[in-house]
C-alpha cells in the first residue's frame, strides 16, 4: 500500500528526531511491502524566518492533501518575544484547527525498566497505563474575544474559555469508544464547581455516559486529578478533558514514564488524516548535539500506522521493538544511557 506523509521537522531537535522516525517507517515499508512517500515542509520558527509566517497557506494545503502528518517540535528562545505578531506555537494551533483534529490522544505507560527514572516510588507506578484524550480545537486557546488593550488607564489582557456542546460531545464519545477496548473506565476532568464551561462539559459527559452504560464514568475536578496523578496514577484508564487542562495534565503525567522523550501523541478528527508528534518541546539546549531521544517520535509513527493507515500489525511490531530495545538496556542520555539519537533508532530497527 502507498501512503503520503507530510514531514514537519520544525525547530530545535525536531529535524533530528523526525529523520529517525522516517528511517524506522522505511524499515516497516520494506518489511511489509508498503510505500511511504514523504514531502517535507517548514512550520514553526523556521517558517517565520523564511516566509514570515509560522504556518503558510501552502504548507497547510500540503498537509491536508496527505494521508498523515508527522511533526517534530516547534519553538525556541529566538522566537519568544511576547509582543511578536507571530510565534511558532501559533502555527501549531492553526495546523490543528486547519486539519480539523479535535482530539489529542496521549498514552502514558510506564516501562518496568525505566521506573527508576521516574521521581515516583516504583510501587506507585505498578500498573500505570493511561490514555489521555484532550480536546484540541476549543477552549481557552481558541476562544474570542482575545487580546490586549488599555481600560481605565490600565493595560489589560483577555482570553476567553469557550465551548460548544458539539465540541464536548464528539471528544467525549471518542473517549468512551476508546475505553471500550481497554478497562472500560472514563474519568472526565473538569472544574465544574467554578466554571460554566465545565458545567456544560459535565452535563454532556453524563448524557454520553447514559448512552454507554457498559463503561464506568467518574468525574473529578482538575486540581484533584493533578494530585491523584502523582499519589495514585494506576487508578486511571481513559482520562478525557478540555484543552488547557489536558495540556497541563499530560506534561505532568509524562514524568511517570521517566522522560518526556518517551511519549507519543496522535491528534485525530472525523477523517483518517491525523497529526502525529511527540509531546516534548524543541529542547534548544541540546539541539544539534545528536543526543535527543527519538522514541516519542518513533512511537508517534506507530500511532500513525494504527490510526491513519489501519496497519495494526505493523504498529504493534514497532511498539514491541521499542519495548524490547528499552528492556535490553539501550538508552539515550535522558533515560540513563549514552546512545546518540541515530544509535537509538538503529537499535530499534535491529529489533524489527
Amino acid at each position: 500500500m502507498n501512503f503520503k506523509i507530510t514531514l514537519l521537522p520544525g525547530d530545535g531537535i525536531g529535524p533530528e528526531i523526525v529523520v529517525e522516525a522516517a528511517r524506522v517507517l522505511d524499515t516497516i515499508a520494506g518489511k511489509y511491502n508498503h510505500t511511504f512517500t514523504y514531502q517535507e515542509r517548514l512550520m514553526g520558527g523556521c517558517s517565520i524566518d523564511k516566509y514570515g509566517s509560522s504556518l503558510t497557506d501552502e504548507t497547510l494545503a500540503d498537509c491536508k492533501s496527505s494521508d498523515a502528518v508527522l511533526l517534530g517540535a516547534v519553538g525556541g528562545p529566538k522566537w519568544d518575544d511576547p509582543l511578536a505578531k507571530d510565534r511558532p506555537e501559533r502555527g501549531l494551533l492553526a495546523l490543528r484547527k486547519g486539519l480539523g483534529v479535535f482530539a489529542n490522544l496521549r498514552p502514558v505507560k510506564v516501562h518496568p525498566a525505566l521506573m527508576e527514572w521516574s521521581p515516583l516510588k516504583p510501587e506507585k507506578l505498578q500498573g500505570v497505563d493511561i490514555l489521555v484524550v484532550r480536546e484540541l480545537t476549543g477552549g481557552l486557546y481558541f476562544g474570542f474575544p482575545k487580546g490586549r488593550d488599555v481600560k481605565d488607564g490600565r493595560e489589560r489582557a483577555v482570553d476567553t474559555l469557550e465551548y460548544y456542546d458539539y465540541e464536548v460531545r464528539r471528544v467525549m464519545e471518542l473517549a468512551f469508544k476508546l475505553a471500550r477496548g481497554r478497562k472500560k473506565k472514563v474519568t472526565s476532568v473538569d472544574k465544574a464547581n467554578v466554571l460554566e464551561s465545565s458545567r456544560l462539559w459535565r452535563q454532556i459527559a453524563v448524557k454520553v455516559g447514559e448512552a454507554n452504560k457498559d463503561i464506568e464514568l467518574e468525574h473529578t475536578l482538575v486540581d484533584t486529578a493533578s494530585m491523584r496523578l502523582i499519589t495514585g496514577p494506576a487508578w486511571m484508564d481513559v482520562m478525557v478533558t478540555e484543552n488547557m487542562f489536558g495540556d497541563i495534565l499530560t506534561d505532568e503525567a509524562s514524568v511517570l514514564a521517566g522522560s518526556m522523550g518517551m511519549l507519543p501523541s496522535a491528534s485525530l478528527g472525523e477523517s483518517t488524516l491525523g497529526l502525529y508528534e511527540p509531546i516534548h518541546g524543541s529542547a534548544p539546549d541540546i539541539a544539534g548535539k545528536g543526543i535527543a531521544n527519538p522514541v516519542g517520535t518513533i512511537l508517534s509513527a506507530a500511532m500513525m500506522l494504527r490510526h491513519s493507515f489501519n496497519l495494526e500489525t505493523e504498529a504493534a511490531a514497532l511498539e514491541k521493538a521499542v519495548e524490547q530495545t528499552i528492556t535490553d538496556g539501550a538508552r539515550t542520555a535522558d533515560i540513563g544511557g549514552k546512545l546518540t539519537t541515530r544509535q537509538m533508532a538503529d537499535e530499534i530497527i535491529k529489533r524489527m
